[in-house]
C-alpha cells in the first residue's frame, strides 16, 4: 500500500509501530556529528550509492533522502528532506562526486529521538509526493535508530540559547525555547550578499556581470581568531561582515539564492547559470558555513528565493518539478537552522511593462507558499514582496505568514501607514500576519551612506521608528543605487556605520523598558498631534514617539497606581529626564528642553510594585 508522506509525518502510532520491526533488521547507521544538545545543528551522514553531480542518473532528481524523527515522551514528529554531500567534506574538498548522502536536524526537546531513514529511488523521486515512490534506493533505506539530546549551554545571541524562531498566529514572531518576541534590525543590502569570490562555482567568470562579484575585503579586519573559514583560510572577509553587523547591535542579514536572469546574475545554487536541476555542492556547503556562523551570532537569515526578473525562470514561474527541486533543497541544507524566513520572491507578481520573464499570479504566489509550509516541517515565517499588493493572499487558506514590504519615496513617509495597513488588513482576514518593511525608501536614494547625509533624521523618524511603531516585527534597509556602497555593489557596511547606531538605540529602547510589544496597538490619535506615533496597552504601559517635540496630554482618569516616565532621544541613544505621575487624572507631559525639530520617545509604564 503506498502512503503519503504526510500521513507518516503525522502517524505517531504508526512510526511507533515500525520502529521496533525494523530495528531487527538494520542496514547500517549513520555517522552522527555535531553537539547532541537541545537546538544544536545535528548532522546524520549515511554511505549511500557512489554519484555525481553530473551523473546521467540525476542524484538530485532521482533519488530522494528522508529521515522522520520521533521524541517518543513529547509524540513529537518531524520529516526532514536530505541531500547529496558528495564526499562529505566538500566546502574544503570541492568534491563534486562520493556516497555520501546527510541529513541536518535541531531538535526541540531531550532526551531520546528515534529515527527512520526513506530512501527512494526512481524518475522524479525527489519532488514525489508519495512516500513510496519508484523503488527503494538500497543502501540506508528503512535503517532505524536513536541518539540522546541532552540541554544547550548556550547563552546571549546565539539563537542556541534562544530556539527556533516560529510564526505563532499573531503580529510578532516568538523563540520557541524563551517564548520571548524577535525585533529584527538588519542590512536588505546587498541582495548579492553571496556574490563571493571565496565561494565555489562557475559565476566567477561566466561573462554575467562578473564584475559584481565580491571580495568583502573591508571587514577581513573583523574576522576574529576561530572564527570559521574553509580552503585554508578562505571567508575571513563575509565572516568579518558578519561580525561586524553583530557588534554594531544588528540581528538580520538578506540575500538571494536565485539571481539568474536578475539584476546581478552571480547567485545560484546550480552547477551552472543554465541548469537548474543540479546543484552545486561544495559551494553550497561553504553557503553553510557562512549560515551557521550567522546563527551563533544571533542573526537572522533572510532567504530571497527569487526576484523580479526571474519569478517566471523555473516552470514559467509554475511549482513544477524544477521549482520543488530548488525549494527542497534549500529546505534540506538550511531548513535546520533557527531563525528565518522563506520569501517566496522580491517585487513579484504582474506589474512591470515588459517582464522579462512569466510574472507570477494569484495561484502561483499561493502554492510557492503551500509548498513551503508543507515541506519544511518546522512553524516556519514565509513571506512575499510586493511589487502586486498582498490582497489576494490574506486569509486563513493562505500559508504565507507575513509581507516583505517596499515602499518607494526617498523620504520613507508612508512606511507608517504601509504597517498598520497590512496588519489591519490580515487581522480582519482572520490570520494575522507579522509584518516587516525590509526595502524602506526609494530604489535610488533609500538608506544613503553616512558621508551622504550623516545624521540620518529622516530614516529614523519616518522609517525606523515610524515602522516600530506602527507595529512591525523589523525593518531591513536598502542602499540606492545613486550613491557608492549600493545595493549591488556594497562591500563595506561601515559605509552606514552612523545609522547601525540609531538602529541599535531603537532595540535597546525596546529590550532595556521590557516594552511588551505582542500586547500593545498602535493608536496614533491619542496625543491628537498629527504627526506623533503611539503605541499602546491601555491603562500598563504607552510608548509616544514625536518627530517634533511638544506637550503630551495623557488622559489616566480611569486608572490607579503609579506611572515611570522616561524621555529618550533617538538619535544619540540617551535618556533625557525621569519622572513620576500618579493614576486619576489627565496630564500634560512636558518634553525636555529639546530643539523643536528634535524628535523624542517617552516611555509612560505602570509601576508594578
Amino acid at each position: 500500500m503506498k502512503r503519503s508522506k504526510y500521513a507518516i509525518k503525522l502517524s505517531g502510532v504508526l512510526l511507533l509501530i515500525l520502529l521496533p520491526a525494523l530495528s531487527i533488521a538494520q542496514k547500517s547507521q549513520a555517522v552522527i556529528t555535531g553537539e547532541q544538545k537541545k537546538w544544536h545543528k545535528i548532522t546524520l551522514t549515511f554511505e549511500g550509492p557512489e554519484t555525481s553531480e553530473n551523473a546521467e542518473y540525476n542524484p538530485f532528481l532521482h533519488y530522494r533522502l528522508s529521515v522522520t524523527f520521533y521524541h517518543l515522551e513529547s509524540g513529537k514528529q518531524y520529516t526532514k528532506p536530505g541531500f547529496f554531500a558528495a564526499d562529505g567534506d566538500a566546502a574544503n574538498s570541492s568534491a563534486s562526486s562520493g556516497n555520501k548522502w546527510r541529513v541536518h536536524f535541531t531538535p526541540d526537546e531531550t532526551g531520546r529521538w528515534e529515527y527512520l531513514v526513506n530512501f527512494r529511488k526512481g524518475r522524479f523521486a525527489a519532488v514525489s509526493e508519495e512516500w513510496e515512490t519508484g523503488v527503494s534506493g538500497e543502501f540506508m533505506d528503512k535503517t532505524t535508530g536513536m541518539f540522546t539530546v541532552d540541554s544547550s549551554d548556550k547563552t546571549g545571541r546565539d539563537f542556541r540559547a534562544k530556539g527556533r524562531l516560529e510564526y505563532v498566529g499573531t503580529h510578532y514572531l516568538e523563540f520557541a525555547e524563551t517564548g520571548e518576541p524577535f525585533l529584527k534590525m538588519g542590512a536588505d543590502a546587498p541582495e548579492n550578499f553571496l556574490a563571493y569570490e571565496d565561494f565555489d562555482g562557475t559565476f566567477h567568470s561566466d561573462g554575467n556581470n562578473d564584475e559584481l562579484v565580491k571580495s568583502w575585503e573591508p571587514h577581513v579586519k573583523d574576522w576574529n581568531g576561530g572564527d570559521p573559514t574553509w580552503k585554508d583560510g578562505k571567508g575571513k572577509g563575509i565572516i568579518g561582515a558578519l561580525n561586524y553587523l553583530a557588534s554594531e547591535g544588528l540581528n538580520a542579514v538578506s540575500f538571494l539564492t536565485l539571481s539568474t536572469e536578475g539584476d546581478d546574475k552571480n547567485v545560484f545554487p546550480h552547477t551552472n547559470y543554465n541548469t537548474y536541476d543540479r546543484f552545486d555542492i561544495s559551494k553550497l556547503a561553504q553557503w553553510e558555513i557562512v549560515f551557521k556562523h550567522a546563527d551563533q551570532l544571533g542573526i537572522f537569515l533572510h532567504f530571497k528565493t527569487q526576484e523580479v526578473e526571474n519569478q517566471g525562470l523555473l516552470d514559467n514561474g509554475g511549482v513544477g518539478a524544477v521549482r520543488k527541486l530548488y525549494y527542497r533543497e534549500l529546505i534540506a541544507r538550511f531548513g535546520h537552522h533557527l531563525a528565518l524566513n522563506w520569501n517566496l520572491g522580491e517585487e513579484n507578481g504582474e506589474w512591470m511593462e515588459n517582464h522579462p520573464t512569466p510574472p507570477q499570479f494569484t495561484w502561483q504566489r499561493l502554492s510557492m507558499a503551500q509548498y513551503f509550509h508543507q515541506h519544511d516541517p518546522y512553524p516556519r515565517h514565509i513571506v512575499i514582496h510586493n511589487g502586486d499588493y498582498f490582497d489576494d493572499l490574506l486569509g486563513s487558506g493562505s500559508a504565507l505568514t507575513g509581507p516583505s514590504i517596499q515602499t518607494h519615496h526617498s523620504d520613507f513617509h508612508t512606511v507608517h501607514d504601509e504597517v498598520l495597513k497590512w496588519r489591519t488588513k490580515s487581522a480582519e482576514a482572520g490570520k494575522p500576519w507579522a509584518v516587516a518593511v525590509d526595502e524602506p525608501g526609494d530604489a535610488q536614494h533609500a538608506l544613503v551612506p553616512d558621508k551622504d547625509d550623516p545624521e540620518h533624521n529622516l530614516a529614523r523618524k519616518n522609517a525606523l521608528w515610524g515602522a516600530m511603531m506602527a507595529g512591525a516585527w523589523g525593518v531591513e534597509w536598502y542602499f540606492g543605487y545613486d550613491h557608492d556602497e549600493s545595493d549591488l555593489t556594497a562591500q563595506d557596511y561601515r559605509s552606514r556605520d552612523l545609522f547601525w547606531d540609531q538602529c541599535r538605540y531603537l532595540l535597546q529602547f525596546f529590550e532595556e523598558n521590557e516594552i511588551p510589544v505582542r500586547q500593545m496597538e498602535p493608536q496614533d490619535d491619542l496625543t491628537k498631534k498629527e504627526d506623533d506615533y503611539v503605541f499602546y496597552q491601555p491603562g500598563e504601559v504607552y510608548v509616544v514617539y514625536q518627530k517634533t517635540v511638544a506637550d503630551i496630554p495623557l488622559d489616566l482618569t480611569e486608572y490607579n497606581g503609579e506611572y515611570q516616565v522616561r524621555w529618550y532621544n533617538p538619535k544619540t541613544g540617551e535618556y533625557l529626564q525621569n519622572e513620576e505621575i500618579s493614576a486619576g487624572q489627565v496630564h500634560t507631559l512636558s518634553a525636555p528642553d529639546l530643539d523643536e525639530n528634535d524628535d523624542v520617545a517617552v516611555l509612560i509604564k505602570r509601576d508594578a510594585n
